[in-house]
């Protein structure tokens, strides 16, 4: 991958975000999330369920009224009256998701094959018929067989659709896996773009996401703090930064505005990001360790992928059980009191014994209360 590499990061926070269990967002945080996550350049929202109800469609129309510069995208089944109720939210795109995989067509919706085809025809033509975007959903294609998944992007490409979902919706596939069916899938149906929707039960769904674009994809799912079912989608901030630093492709968003986002749905999910979070944790750009903060301190590059300030946060320098003398006189630093070296090798000892005793890192007030000690011993 390269420079040359376009691809699409579309979001569906506001979807499958919100199906993870628990989760429910109101009209005025969906428009909150949505205001952020255009402003930072996402280019594409999935933003509701219209056949939900009366409730989802007056939020999908109060997101529509923005104007937003990201297309808008509803989540249907494969029905004519799914598609109808988008619709009558204002909406221009939808996806049209179907059960790809033999154990879903036969042992959830108790059809076949060939009942999975005709529906497509059926939606898809429904939908091209009224002039929206189409991108097919393929539920479960993870597990689906190659053949039928071939069989089935030409019948939706000569159809009209606009680009084909594969999802890989109980996070089974490892990235090599990934990489070789969407590989196979892009040879096979050039016409048809590809998109990788990727969940994280197994802690690969970010990995996945980069393999499938590896392997020809162009559009990207993922979700905020990678929210969602189970245990979640690709994260968007992983993605985003994945794809910028180790993948040398920009897609071209306001990665400093991530925190922002990230704090914003980690209270309207009620779901607290972790301070180690990849990307957007807070403490993600702490250093502690003696040589890590000595090498940090001598230039950030040593030890940081990106600076802190590229997704929103700043850089600690914190003082605990592993400190060296140049964290500790940085951390004294940071708190207003400037000390020598000579100084902090001596309140080494201190600084290392008290994280031992707290089981921590130390407070501004500890590293106060150690040097008055020290102060008060030295004058006496």
């Amino acid at each position: 991958m390269g420079e040359q590499t376009k691809v699409f990061i579309g979001d569906t926070t506001l979807r499958d975000g919100e199906q993870t269990a628990g989760v429910v967002f109101s009209t005025r945080e969906k428009i909150a999330i949505a205001r952020h996550l255009d402003a930072m350049g996402v280019h594409e929202l999935e933003c509701g369920i219209p056949a939900m109800g009366e409730e989802e469609r007056d939020s999908i129309r109060a997101l529509v009224s923005l104007g937003l510069s990201a297309r808008l995208i509803t989540w249907n089944r494969a029905l004519i009256p799914d598609i109808e109720a988008s619709i009558s939210c204002g909406i221009e795109a939808v996806d049209i998701s179907l059960s790809v995989s033999d154990i879903m067509i036969e042992h959830k919706i108790n059809k076949s094959r060939d009942w999975v085809k005709e529906q497509l025809k059926r939606a898809l033509g429904f939908a091209k018929g009224k002039g929206l975007y189409v991108c097919v959903g393929g539920e479960d294609a993870s597990r689906a067989d190659d053949r039928f998944l071939v069989d089935l992007m030409r019948t939706a490409r000569d159809h009209g659709a606009d680009r084909f979902r594969f999802c890989d919706t109980l996070g089974i596939l490892d990235p090599f896996a990934m990489y070789e069916k969407v590989a196979h899938l892009n040879a096979a149906v050039p016409e048809l773009e590809i998109e990788v929707h990727t969940h994280n039960d197994l802690g690969l769904a970010t990995a996945n996401a980069l393999a499938g674009v590896r392997g020809g994809a162009r559009y990207i799912s993922t979700t905020v703090n990678g929210l969602g079912e189970r245990a979640g989608n690709a994260a968007l901030e992983e993605v985003v930064m994945a794809l910028k630093v180790a993948c040398g492709v920009d897609v071209g968003i306001d990665t400093r505005r991530f925190r922002a986002v990230s704090k914003l749905v980690g209270r309207a999910s009620n779901r607290e990001v972790p301070a180690w979070k990849a990307v957007v944790g807070e403490k993600v750009f702490s250093h502690e360790s003696g040589l890590h903060a000595d090498g940090v301190l001598k230039d950030p590059r040593n030890y940081e992928l990106f600076p802190p300030e590229e997704v929103g946060l700043t850089r600690h320098i914190v003082a605990g059980k592993h400190s060296g003398t140049n964290g500790i006189v940085e951390s004294y630093r940071q708190i207003g009191i400037p000390i020598s070296r000579d100084e902090a090798q001596e309140l080494m000892a201190l600084v290392r014994s008290t994280a031992q005793r707290i089981k921590g890192p130390l407070a501004p007030k500890d590293l106060l209360k150690l040097h008055q000690a020290r102060s008060v011993s030295l004058a006496a």
